[in-house]
């Protein structure tokens, strides 16, 4: 009776689904945005994507498709080169490749009788990531849904781990009675999910101390010290300190050996947040930007960023996967104690999630398609256009370079006009805004010392040096626009 709305054996069903994946390509593609974005505002939007969400008799999936042809073309084109706002990647055709079988599978990670040959392909993918991040055997970990959660895991096994060297068990007792002398530190750039975790830890925003950067913006390791020996001496205790491989908006490396060292010292869970420079560890060229990635205890990685995955494809690895214990938990119908001694793998266990996407498969079929080489070549391409696009900014009379010699694919700069500060970061802010309204490009924004910037982040491998020169000169003609008095000037596209 529903062979035309399930995969299932029968021709009938297979015809079908052929058909209806064939016909949402031709609708992606038809509907694809020509530019950037429409620029339109959420409350303009709203009247284009009103419809009936629940009808009471379904419209076929002909007719729905090309009512979502209007949600399509309202979407921001990732692949266009204009988009450099956010470590937003354009996906990989191996990727969205394997999102069609994965998807059709529907494999839950939660246990192995739902994923065997998934689980197994997760197992390898991970135990390969930990050799090449270089940690030891009986490393282990799992795909996530992104940075965030694999930050939170870092810090949840960190405290539990901590807690357990001093005779506490937080999975029997709960937090102890003076956990509010635990710290947890890293750099003033560090990602804001690390204080979001110590929320969600019962830890507290007062858990989180942070240190200042160096120039280069990457952890001072001087100033690191003198903080651990400071709360030493008010009776706080160091339960983990955190490093970041790609600062979100200047790409920066913290010196992750020395970083390593102090917390080694400390007695100090150390966990590196690389979520966007992790990818450097496939890139032949650039992978000693990471030496010291091997001092960690736990790392988060993201596949989504200069790996070309689609949303989501995070990756938690730990030095000791027995640390996984410290969160067991068992349920008769997923893994029980049985599974343990028959060599059934268990990877609930090794999650804060129960439900997971098969999201190895991804990156599994990206290295068969494109291999290590291939991957690297994308990265230092990117990297070396990041490179070339700092130089053009820091030549121009029309920008200010606050980020010389980038360190991965992030350029912040700032457009020069304004009589004061204050209406010059008017000024930078206007021009990202009205970039974005006009449909014209996606450009990133931030601030730095407190002043507002601009900030350009690449992460398309497509991209010629050509659009990058356009879409420079597209913000200095915007910014002179701005500044004009009204009428004087018009944006030309």
């Amino acid at each position: 009776m529903f062979d035309a709305d399930f995969l299932t054996r029968t021709p009938a069903a297979r015809h079908a689904y052929r058909a209806a994946i064939d016909a949402a390509a031709a609708t992606l593609l038809r509907a694809l945005p020509a530019g950037p974005c429409s620029g339109r505002s959420a409350a303009a939007l709203h009247p284009g994507l009103a419809t009936e969400l629940a009808p009471r008799h379904g419209h076929g999936l002909a007719a729905a498709l090309r009512r979502a042809e209007t949600i399509v073309a309202e979407s921001v084109f990732v692949g266009h080169p204009d988009v450099a706002a956010h470590l937003h990647c354009p996906p990989l055709l191996s990727a969205l490749a394997a999102e069609v079988v994965l998807t059709a599978l529907n494999q839950s990670m939660d246990s192995f009788d739902q994923a065997p040959a998934a689980t197994v392909i997760e197992q390898q993918i991970i135990d390969w990531l930990c050799a090449v991040a270089g940690l030891p055997a009986g490393a282990g970990g799992s795909f996530t849904a992104g940075g965030t959660q694999s930050n939170y895991m870092g810090l949840l096994l960190a405290r539990d781990a901590w807690l357990a060297r001093q005779g506490w068990s937080v999975r029997d007792n709960g937090l102890p009675p003076d956990h509010r002398n635990l710290a947890i530190v890293c750099s003033e750039l560090a990602h804001f999910t690390i204080e979001k975790s110590a929320i969600q830890l019962g830890l507290g925003t007062g858990a989180i101390v942070t240190v200042p950067v160096d120039p280069q913006f990457r952890m001072d390791v001087r100033a690191l010290e003198q903080t651990v020996a400071q709360l030493r001496s008010d009776g706080r205790r160091v339960m983990a300190i955190v490093a970041t491989a790609g600062t979100t908006d200047f790409g920066s490396i913290d010196p992750l050996p020395a970083v390593g060292h102090v917390a080694g010292r400390a007695g100090a869970w150390f966990h590196v947040d690389a979520a966007y420079g992790g990818a450097l560890l496939v890139s032949r060229l650039r992978s000693l930007a990471l030496s010291g990635l091997d001092l960690a205890d736990s790392i988060s990685l993201d596949g989504h960023k200069l790996l070309w995955q689609s949303i989501s494809c995070g990756m938690f690895l730990v030095r000791d996967a027995e640390t996984f214990d410290l969160i067991n938990t068992r349920a008769d119908y997923l893994n029980p104690e049985s599974h343990e001694a028959d060599g059934v793998p268990d990877l609930v266990n090794r999650s804060v999630l129960t439900t997971r996407r098969f999201d190895a498969f991804k990156l599994w079929l990206t290295l068969q398609t494109h291999g290590v080489d291939g991957l690297s070549a994308m990265i230092d391409r990117v990297l070396d256009l990041t490179r070339q696009t700092a130089a053009l900014l820091g030549a121009s009379t029309d920008f200010e370079l606050l980020t010389p010699t980038p360190a991965l694919s992030c350029v912040v700069f700032r457009y020069r006009g304004g009589d004061d500060e204050a209406e010059a970061d008017a000024l930078n802010e206007r021009i990202r805004r009205e970039l974005f309204t006009r449909g014209e490009a996606v450009v990133g924004g931030t601030r730095l010392h407190g002043r507002a910037c601009l900030k350009l982040t690449l992460l398309n491998p497509t991209v010629e040096f050509a659009d990058i020169e356009q879409l420079v000169a597209r913000l200095a003609r915007t910014g002179a626009a701005l500044r004009a008095p009204a009428g004087a000037l018009s944006v030309q596209p």
